[in-house]
């Protein structure tokens, strides 16, 4: 698993270019279900809040909804 560490910088960039990483944001993502339609694991990126997090794990079959 590769994790990516949330410091100042990316919060920053996360907001003013209104990144999107979570599972909610994704096209394979059944919300009815809350699980992937390619069967990746959910949990580690739902509901993400950078200002609580250290470290995210990005999903590397994500494609924006």
């Amino acid at each position: 698993m590769t994790t990516t560490l949330v410091d100042s910088r990316l919060r920053g960039e996360a907001q003013r270019f209104a990144l999107r990483f979570g599972c909610e944001d994704c096209v394979h993502f059944a919300p009815e279900m809350r699980a992937c339609g390619n069967g990746f694991p959910t949990q580690p990126h739902l509901q993400i809040d950078l200002a609580r997090v250290h470290s995210l794990e990005f999903c590397k079959d994500f494609e924006v909804a």
